[in-house]
């Protein structure tokens, strides 16, 4: 990549903020289960409208306290009608922040959170009356926790069912929260626990969520035909073939909402930049963020526009790299890009121009994205 260079948007702009990070204080850490906390942060009056979000949408976290710029993403755990920021985190094997957080974080800590991101969110009109299916495995409960309760005090004709899927009835987060929820809307809600690891009374509900399963659940207890939306958040493989068995049966895709936290390493650049090409060959990419332009020169088989972009503009929005998160994501005003994976983007949003830069190389002369819009 080429030197970039830096000027002001023309005066009269008026960029829109993309996430941003503030610290915030720990009010309380609560155990959840064995492996898993409920963080819930202090957020002052003066951030509370940037801090304010929609169903479903997630958190960037840092710790200053770790080595290095360690970010995680984690969903945010409460009604979307109130002013409670909270996630849950749940440890996995080798995580150096996970452990970080469910062994040692206190309330009073300072961590670094980024303002809300995300798309995983329905649409909510207290007019409506809609049926709303949830599928979560494990931590993926997190957004729809958020989804489902929001949804059900806001729209007050509507009805919910969640499908969640655990090892034990120990291992399931937020228990407690799921059984107030039933009980405060016990004609509105249904709650369907599938433990792969821990005998039921009921065979349908014992064992792992295969393919075959789902089909039973669809069969007895979740026509598809009564559902307008569904919300599918876990692991790539069972969201897949929960949205394959839906397509199966007529589902339309505009209605299948997933969204998922890993599916692997971050991909490696495409192809490596040949050996002739100099530093002048490439696309040349503008990149508009906070009010401010950079151009510089970006190889087509190089490195991702975030990766370009953060050389010269480290204050870009990131989180995961894998094109999962969409915390990078932006809009290209001038010309395009490929991108290698999309995990976090609707079909709407990428007709609109709206891209991963994590994900995306140029493959025009010139290319212009904004993180502001």
């Amino acid at each position: 990549m080429a030197g970039a260079t830096d000027t002001a948007v023309p005066v009269g702009a008026t960029p829109r903020r993309h996430a941003v990070f503030h610290a915030l204080r720990v009010a309380s850490v609560d155990r959840l289960t064995d492996d898993a906390v409920a963080v819930t942060f202090d957020v002052p009056p003066d951030l509370r409208e940037e801090f304010r979000f929609r169903a479903g949408q997630h958190l960037t976290v840092r710790a200053p306290t770790l080595p290095g710029d360690v970010r995680r993403n984690y969903s945010i755990c409460a009604p979307a009608t109130g002013d409670l920021v909270r996630i849950g985190v749940k440890r996995v094997p080798d995580g150096a922040f996970s452990t970080y957080v469910t062994e040692h974080l206190a309330p009073g800590d300072v961590l670094e959170v980024m303002t809300p991101t995300g798309t995983f969110s329905p649409d909510l009109d207290p007019t409506r009356a809609r049926r709303y299916v949830a599928v979560a495995a494990g931590s993926g409960i997190t957004p729809v926790l958020s989804i489902l309760a929001t949804a059900l005090e806001v729209e007050p004709a509507s009805t919910a069912a969640l499908v969640l899927v655990n090892r034990r009835a120990a291992t399931i987060m937020f228990l407690e929260e799921l059984e107030d929820l039933k009980d405060t809307y016990p004609d509105r809600f249904q709650l369907v626990h599938v433990l792969h690891e821990e005998a039921s009374e009921v065979e349908l509900l014992s064992g792992r969520l295969d393919v075959e399963r789902l089909h039973r659940i669809l069969d007895t207890l979740l026509p598809v035909e009564d559902v307008d939306e569904w919300y599918l958040c876990g692991p790539l493989l069972l969201t897949d073939a929960v949205r394959g068995a839906l397509l199966e049966r007529g589902v339309d895709a505009a209605h299948v909402h997933r969204e998922l936290f890993h599916v692997g390493d971050a991909p490696a650049p495409r192809r490596a930049r040949p050996a002739t090409e100099s530093a002048q060959d490439g696309a040349e990419v503008t990149v508009l963020l906070d009010g401010r332009s950079t151009t510089f020169r970006l190889p087509r088989d190089g490195v991702s526009v975030l990766e370009a972009t953060l050389a010269a503009r480290p204050d870009a929005p990131f989180a995961c790299k894998n094109g999962v998160c969409g915390t990078c994501r932006a809009r290209v005003v001038e010309g395009a890009v490929e991108m290698d994976t999309n995990y976090a983007l609707e079909p709407e949003e990428t007709a609109r121009g709206v891209v991963l830069t994590c994900q995306s190389h140029p493959v025009t002369d010139r290319l212009v994205v904004d993180y502001d819009r």
